[in-house]
């Protein structure tokens, strides 16, 4: 009896060693994760701030990220209204030599500087988003970001379709409202003649012929990403030749402030915006707004950089990882919408739905075959990997930043 009693205490002491042993094994790890956490310091370099919609996106993005994540305020380093010139290199050598583990941009023009910086500090990672030259840089320190927000841009256009079938069917157009071939005439105000605006006016355009198919577009550049004035001018020169849904690729509430000055003095017109909600501008001239979800992005990225891991080079995710959105319809949007809208999102997530398949548009009254998505001799022109296969072209597929530039058949660029 004693000789088992003995076994069974031994017994008893080695499973608490054991146990004792996992115990401390895992506050250890507790310990590593909260120390790396509390050591990690970033830096944030934007075009604009808080006043500017596509600025005040990334910075909510990163808040919440940086809350979910467990950094405090004090870890984050903002700098605020910088230029797409030298500025943005000086920004980003400083913030590293502040101790900056990550130093992030979030315009297409801080790249070249953000890639300057991170070939001088081997040890910090940069990431420039919307950028396309990372994969090419070699740097491993070079990152690339953007959402597949042409999915987003596609169902904005859903809804915009639903509410030119409504007008149509009640009969609330007028022959200035029609083009010469009897398509309802679409505005758009785009920022730059970039790939990254032509994706996406290029995905809202189809969006808006999936539900009614005799539509044009005429867009029309301001050369500018945020001009409050400018956005509106462009938007008003496109109501005047009888527009009936304005979108934007830019970053203010001008256009949308146009309709909606428009529609109060009784001409017919609604807006697709972009970023931010719209409706505090437009209550009755928003429909929605196509939109990034940044929070998706920045978890996983600054995540993996507090842990010491591999931030991905070149990161693009949509509806699927719910990384884009569109915002809540407005009180104008055409009945059913809803509910169009939710199929078409069903349909992309179960790769059903193809943004840019091939026998949706033309370009030249001819079916596009072949496509290019990199640029590798950097005139703006892609020139290697093929993008149409499986029957569409594959955005953001080869990179993060869209490379969709083709000039489709029904779209007329007026600068």
């Amino acid at each position: 009896m004693k000789k088992l009693f003995a076994l069974l205490l031994a017994i008893v002491m080695v499973l608490s060693l054991v146990a004792c042993g996992s115990e401390s094994t895992d506050s250890e790890g507790t310990a590593d994760s909260d120390a790396a956490t509390s050591d990690f310091k970033m830096g944030v370099i934007l075009i604009g701030d808080e006043n500017e919609g596509y600025t005040y996106a990334h910075i909510q993005g990163i808040q919440e990220a940086a809350k979910s994540l467990g950094l405090n305020d004090d870890q984050i380093i903002w700098k605020y209204t910088i230029p797409e010139d030298e500025t943005c290199y000086d920004t980003a050598a400083d913030l590293a030599d502040q101790g900056c583990d990550l130093v992030i941009s979030n315009s297409y023009g801080h790249q070249s500087f953000m890639q300057q910086a991170a070939t001088e500090f081997t040890d910090v990672t940069f990431i420039a988003m919307t950028g396309d030259t990372a994969k090419a840089s070699g740097l491993p320190n070079f990152c690339n970001a953007f959402t597949a927000v042409y999915e987003s841009r596609y169902v904005s256009g859903i809804v915009a379709g639903m509410k030119i079938k409504e007008l149509v069917d009640a009969g609330k157009l007028t022959d200035d409202n029609y083009d010469k071939d009897g398509n309802v005439k679409i505005g758009y105000v785009g920022a730059y003649p970039y790939a990254e605006v032509k994706s996406g006016y290029t995905a809202f355009f189809l969006g808006i012929k999936s539900v009614y198919d005799k539509v044009s577009m005429s867009v029309q550049f301001t050369n500018s990403w945020f001009d409050l004035t400018k956005e509106g001018e462009t938007a008003n020169q496109l109501i005047s030749q009888g527009c009936v849904i304005i979108g934007q690729h830019a970053d203010s509430t001008g256009a949308p402030s146009a309709v909606q000055a428009a529609l109060e003095s009784g001409t017919v017109c609604y807006s697709i915006g972009y970023n931010i909600d719209m409706l505090e501008v437009a209550p009755q001239g928003a429909l929605t707004s196509a939109t990034n979800v940044w929070s998706v992005y920045y978890t996983e990225a600054i995540g993996a950089a507090i842990k010491g891991e591999e931030v991905p080079q070149n990161w693009a995710k949509g509806y699927s990882d719910d990384a884009v959105a569109i915002t809540p319809l407005g009180e104008s949007a055409a009945e059913g919408t809803q509910e169009k809208v939710d199929a078409a999102i069903a349909a992309i997530k179960a790769d059903e739905l193809h943004v840019f398949d091939t026998e949706t548009f033309t370009v030249g009254g001819k079916k596009v075959e072949s496509a290019f998505a990199t640029d590798t001799d950097g005139d703006w022109v892609p020139d290697a990997d093929e993008a149409v296969f499986d029957g569409y072209f594959h955005e953001s597929y080869f990179q993060s930043a869209p490379c969709f530039a083709l000039d489709i058949d029904g779209i007329t660029l007026l600068n």
